[in-house]
């Protein structure tokens, strides 16, 4: 799942995912994100935004994790150290700055793969 208020973020990301023939679903909002989460607790992971309109992002990590098993991976405009700091502290998995590279989404789709049971 792709929880930004970026519709580009959406099909970015989405379109790398593709090439791991993944499917993505998108949530505008937090609360958006909870609610798809608790209909599809089978989700394996989140990309989060964490400025959005609705709070920020690391504030929710921990529900989403209760919800399912989902890595969570935090991604921001503002990469600073107290995003990263207050980001693992609420249990994100992963840590993305905003622009990333094509590259680095793949590596960590990679790795959520590489922690799915087989």
């Amino acid at each position: 799942m792709i929880i930004d208020d970026e519709d580009d973020m959406y099909y970015l990301i989405r379109n790398i995912l593709k090439q791991r023939n993944i499917e993505a679903v998108f949530a505008g909002s937090i609360h958006e994100g909870l609610k798809v989460m608790k209909q599809q607790p089978d989700i394996f992971l989140i990309f989060l935004d964490n400025h959005l309109p609705d709070g920020p992002g690391f504030q929710y990590i921990r529900q989403f994790k209760e919800i399912g098993h989902a890595a969570v991976v935090m991604m921001t405009a503002y990469d600073t150290s107290y995003d990263r700091k207050m980001a693992k502290n609420n249990g994100a998995d992963d840590f993305i700055g905003k622009p990333f590279t094509r590259q680095s989404i793949l590596a960590i789709i990679d790795q959520a793969l590489s922690r799915l049971p087989s």
